[in-house]
């Protein structure tokens, strides 16, 4: 915000408010709000923020602007107040897509601006709700219920706020005005992987589950059960099971290191997916913004992580193990200055290597690491003398036995001696401390490249997996959860006031021709404490009124939780604060088309992936049945257009069911109707069933 705009806004009616950033929206500050959000709103712009000199579309705009303590420079909040009876779009697609088509129209929309960096000093334009540039752009409806729309900080476009601290904003700001319900769709990537999977199988939630954002809705048929059981297979996968399974790919070599790369940088040890995920995501976040894929910087910035100083240790150690000859143990001991003669070394030596045998046998030729004590312990059930144990321990590091390497390391996290064994192979020569690749791998230098390591194993583990579809079902299952929702519990001040929760209760007459669809929640209510039922009722009236235009002449005349009191009886010691209360009333304008934010169309989705409502993905109707079903399951990709005519599968086989043997394509030109035997069949990937079972996924079709 340059300083010419601020003495612009100085000179037109009033005064610019200015908070502070990263304090603006804490409980109290700017003011203490205690009531419902239709009502918290209006106060917040009439004493924190400036009405502007200017409208957009005929709507008033308000703006705050904010401090940033550290970066010195003003950012402005813009609050445009949108009043449905004149908006172009009265309903709200945001509402429909989330599952909340069945909510009563709100009778005013709040939109909550920041723009990007760059148009800070100029007024916002009539495209303003179409932008997706915005740095943050908030809708809320006047019952509380609302959306975020988008939020961009770095990565988006901004150059001064990163978009944690953009989002810690936005959630401060719905805590202090008492927002119900806020919805998010879920689209964000970095580095080509959505967020949503990455963070669902390093954390167990998305990004936005940072700030309380939980699963909502999801698109083809994709349920709560199914999203979480999705996201405990995938973060749930072990990496040396990962290892051995990609064993006989291409792709073996890369993910091994990769994994052995970062178990190695780990203090802990790295078990799943989700630990080995979450370990990559910390070590990118302590390190600074990678610019450039250059080596210097990425180790520039693992030494300001404190990783590099505490890996050159272990570097040079491993390189001076690197540069040890591997020799014949034989060899060896034939030039000790022993008390024992050199058979029974030898021997001790070979009791050792059948021990790292049988463990390597045991976990299916993987892995043969036994720690000093254990590998002591298994030679004393042959070799009573515990002193020529320790002895050949000692000195048993880079030499063959048997036809076998042993190897001697210190695991970093039990800071424990560890012993392996590797077949000796062609092209190895003694003398020359050539050192495996499997080895050099569990001690490699660091990576160049974070983000490069994470999206090889997303691609390949997440969907690639060799041989088996559950991980990528699973995958496709969370990747179909786009929509989350945070939800502020009921808060009950310690005041002197009562507070209510209000329901409509339709007639029967009108739950069965007009409102048809699920009753919404109820209104959020205040009163004073020393209010009678009659105060009540005005009250429950007045904030339907105010909130609904359906309700715009509603004459609430009973509380079915009072019914047979008087009006005049005082609610302190009848009605306990917090209850839910049903009301009933008249005047219901059930002529207007602005009844359900859905729209006034009554259009039936039964798609057979299980889905029963609008979700947001394509959907194609069926000219005779009229029924709409996802493009997709249908067998139309995403690229393809919509055929001019479609028929769906139920109805052409009421057509023509003694044809079912014969091939039928009179429609086939356009994707629509085609013979039985080729007709599509869709599998939803959300099917998980018998967590418990040896099988955790169960495909279901119609």
């Amino acid at each position: 915000m340059s300083k010419s705009n601020l003495e612009a806004q100085k000179m037109r009616k009033g005064i610019p408010k200015y908070y502070g950033f990263h304090t603006f929206g804490d409980p109290g500050y700017p003011i203490l709000l205690n009531g419902p959000f239709r009502d918290n709103i209006r106060i917040f712009l009439q004493q924190c923020a400036e009405l502007q000199d200017y409208k957009v579309e005929g709507m008033s705009i308000w703006s705050t602007f904010l401090v940033h303590e550290n970066g010195g420079f003003v950012v402005p909040l813009y609050a445009i107040e949108e009043h449905v009876k004149h908006s172009l779009s009265p309903f709200c697609d945001h509402c429909r897509c989330a599952g909340w088509s069945h909510h009563f129209v709100s009778r005013r929309k709040y939109h909550l601006i920041i723009p990007v960096d760059g148009k800070w000093n100029k007024p916002l334009g009539r495209d303003a709700f179409d932008l997706e540039t915005h740095l943050l752009h908030g809708l809320i409806h006047c019952n509380g219920f609302g959306h975020l729309l988008c939020i961009n900080g770095i990565e988006g476009g901004s150059k001064k706020l990163c978009g944690r601290e953009i989002m810690d904003l936005w959630d401060r700001i719905c805590s202090n005005l008492q927002a119900s319900k806020i919805t998010v769709e879920d689209v964000s990537k970095k580095h080509m992987m959505d967020l949503r999977l990455l963070h669902g199988v390093a954390y167990g939630h998305p990004w936005f589950g940072r700030w309380g954002y939980r699963f909502c809705h999801g698109s083809f048929g994709v349920r709560e059960h199914h999203y979480e059981r999705a996201i405990e297979l995938l973060s749930s996968l072990k990496l040396d099971d990962v290892i051995r399974d990609f064993d006989f790919t291409d792709r073996c070599k890369e993910i091994k290191e990769i994994i052995h790369c970062y178990r190695n940088l780990s203090e802990t040890n790295l078990i799943t997916l989700r630990d080995l995920f979450r370990f990559m995501l910390v070590l990118k976040s302590r390190a600074e913004m990678r610019r450039n894929a250059a080596k210097s910087t990425a180790m520039a910035r693992l030494v300001s992580s404190g990783y590099f100083e505490r890996k050159a240790v272990l570097k040079q150690h491993f390189e001076k193990e690197k540069s040890a000859k591997c020799r014949k143990f034989s060899a060896v001991a034939a030039n000790w200055d022993s008390r024992w003669p050199v058979r029974r070394l030898e021997f001790t030596a070979n009791v050792i290597v059948d021990a790292l045998r049988e463990k390597k046998a045991a976990n299916r030729f993987r892995s043969s690491v036994m720690n000093r004590q254990e590998v002591r312990d298994a030679a004393r059930q042959q070799i009573g003398d515990t002193g020529l144990i320790d002895y050949v321990l000692k000195s048993l590091n880079n030499v063959v036995v048997g036809g076998y390497i042993v190897r001697r390391m210190v695991n970093r996290a039990t800071r424990k001696l560890e012993f392996t064994i590797e077949e000796v192979k062609n092209g190895v020569k003694f003398g020359e401390g050539k050192v495996p690749a499997a080895v050099q791998a569990c001690h490699t230098v660091p990576r160049n490249d974070v983000f490069g390591d994470l999206s090889c194993l997303y691609d390949n583990i997440l969907f690639d997996y060799p041989e088996v579809d559950m991980v990528r079902l699973a995958a496709g299952t969370v990747l179909n959860s786009k929509y989350f929702v945070k939800e502020w519990p009921f808060r009950d001040e310690q005041d002197l006031a009562l507070r209510f929760t209000c329901r409509l209760m339709p007639s029967l007459t009108e739950m069965e021709t007009e409102l048809t669809r699920e009753l919404p929640r109820g209104e959020y209510i205040v009163v004073p404490l020393h209010s009678t039922i009659g105060d009540l009722k005005i009250a429950i009236q007045s904030a339907m009124r105010d909130t609904y235009c359906i309700m715009k002449h509603l004459l609430v005349t009973d509380i079915i939780e009072t019914e047979g009191m008087s009006d005049e009886e005082v609610l302190f010691g009848i009605l306990e604060s917090g209850t839910e209360l049903w009301v009933r009333g008249t005047g219901l304008n059930l002529e207007t088309d602005l009844r359900y934010e859905g729209g006034a169309d009554n259009w039936k989705v039964r798609c057979r992936c299980g889905a029963q409502d609008d979700d947001g993905e394509r959907m194609v109707s069926c000219d005779m049945c009229e029924i709409w079903q996802h493009t997709r399951c249908c067998g139309i990709e995403d690229s393809e257009a919509v055929p001019p005519v479609f028929v769906c599968d139920a109805c052409c086989t009421s057509l023509a069911p003694s044809r079912a043997a014969q091939p039928s394509y009179e429609l086939e030109p356009y994707g629509a109707l085609v013979s039985p035997a080729a007709s599509y069949v869709y599998y939803p990937e959300a099917a998980l069933l018998n967590f418990g079972g040896s099988e955790i996924f169960q495909i279901e079709s119609n």
